[in-house]
């Protein structure tokens, strides 16, 4: 990724992109959960508000873009919910699969409940939901964060937990293999 210019500020398209694809994945996981009932869909909406209140508490408050237009679109809305933190914290913190679970449930949850759906009662347009919704968490995320948002992100090129755990590169093997 060298050479690849950050921004100080992203253009508010990414930011609004990758806040569509978010939304989109909460809207479509508490339209299929709502086949459990409107208390389930409601449920599943608060977590998915916890976990993004955790993430703005737990990480952007430390963020180089707390306060500006982030390419996830939160660092704004963090400085506002927010006092800022120390960026040294957000530079220092290991991220794990384990501690990305939380957030993986968003997805995990109601992809579980739709394949849990369609068991009890087949339609096609469920099956057209689920999909959509895996497309959307697992290829829609992927393309926003990996072509728009962390490509350009000065907090990669400062330090981020999150791009040593998905970029780690495979360390050489020596003679004590």
């Amino acid at each position: 990724m060298e050479g690849t210019e950050s921004y100080e500020n992203f253009p508010a398209w990414i930011a609004l992109l990758a806040t569509a694809v978010t939304l989109s994945i909460y809207a479509l996981g508490a339209y299929i959960l709502a086949g459990f009932g409107v208390f389930v869909a409601i449920l599943y909406l608060l977590y998915c508000l916890l976990i993004e209140l955790n993430v703005l508490r737990r990480s952007c408050v430390d963020c180089y873009y707390y306060g500006k237009l982030c390419g996830l679109g939160r660092g704004k809305l963090c400085s506002v919910l927010f006092k800022k933190g120390d960026p040294q914290r957000f530079v220092e913190k290991e991220s794990s699969w384990a501690a990305l679970l939380p957030d993986f449930l968003v997805t995990i949850i109601p992809l579980v409940g739709g394949i849990i759906l369609l068991i009890a009662d087949f339609t096609w347009l469920l099956v057209a939901l689920v999909a959509l919704l895996a497309v959307l968490a697992f290829g829609g995320t992927a393309v926003v964060r990996g072509s728009f948002a962390c490509k350009y992100c000065k907090q990669r090129e400062i330090g981020c937990p999150a791009e040593q755990l998905f970029c780690k590169q495979e360390q050489p093997k020596t003679n004590e293999d």
